[in-house]
């Protein structure tokens, strides 16, 4: 008698958080091996991670789980990835993205990694989807602050979130910079729209949490962006702005 083979699943061992909804959302099917915060709060795939295995980004983990395709985005250090190549496990990065066409191109080149480009394709399809139902209105400036006290300007994701969502972007200076509690004191934003404040015991005592901070937001807060639409270059950048704008 002869007993059929059949083909083991694809495993896929992803090293980071922002891995984690990748894979999730483009290859659910395949034996996964996720990062220890694959469902914390600030996951946006984190009810899909429940009872998906995890295990920490370690050659030994790696070994044992025998990956054929590893996902990151800032984890694994650099002999961990070697490693893994000698082995023949392909390494997919995700690359930064500072606009919205840019998490596009990310969701290419990872979608086309895991040998999944439909999916990715119809991932940017309801993207655009998202992006084009947000009403082109001008819904006046404002100042996008963290918890810990820290804003973003041109050339970052969150301002073109800011920027897709009809909001021109009071931060002038490119990239990221603290904000400090006398400027706001001083020199009050018209609208604050808020980013991971949802995380509690993120930066408790930062000054984003400074009661003067707080006096100057109250009323003025366009809206509260959940940490799990802003912790990767990814598709829900697009949730990330319409939340935004259907916050005014």
């Amino acid at each position: 008698m002869v007993t059929p083979a059949y083909a083991r699943p694809l495993r896929v061992m992803s090293l980071d958080q922002c891995a984690d909804q990748y894979v999730l959302a483009l290859v659910p099917e395949a034996e996964l091996a996720l990062s220890p915060r694959a469902d914390d709060p600030d996951s946006w795939m984190r009810d899909a991670a429940f009872g998906r295995a995890r295990i920490r980004p370690t050659l030994e983990a790696a070994v044992g789980f025998q990956p054929d395709v590893v996902v990151r985005y800032w984890g694994g250090e650099p002999r961990l990835l070697a490693a893994l190549e000698r082995r023949g496990a392909r390494i997919v990065t995700i690359q930064d993205a500072t606009d919205l066409n840019q998490v596009q191109d990310v969701i290419r080149t990872v979608s086309e990694g895991l040998e999944q480009p439909g999916r990715g394709q119809a991932m940017i399809m309801r993207m655009d989807r998202r992006l084009d139902g947000i009403e082109p209105l001008s819904r006046g400036s404002a100042l996008y602050l963290t918890a810990g006290g820290f804003t973003a300007g041109p050339g970052t994701l969150i301002g073109a979130i800011l920027g897709a969502a009809g909001y021109p972007n009071l931060a002038t200076s490119p990239g990221f910079s603290a904000v400090s509690v006398e400027r706001i004191a001083l020199f009050p934003p018209t609208r604050f729209v808020l980013g991971f404040f949802d995380q509690v015991r993120a930066d408790w005592r930062g000054p984003g949490r400074h009661p003067v901070v707080r006096r100057a937001a109250q009323g003025r807060t366009a809206a509260r962006l959940p940490a799990a639409a802003l912790s990767c270059p990814a598709w829900f950048a697009a949730d990330a702005a319409a939340i935004l704008a259907d916050a005014r």
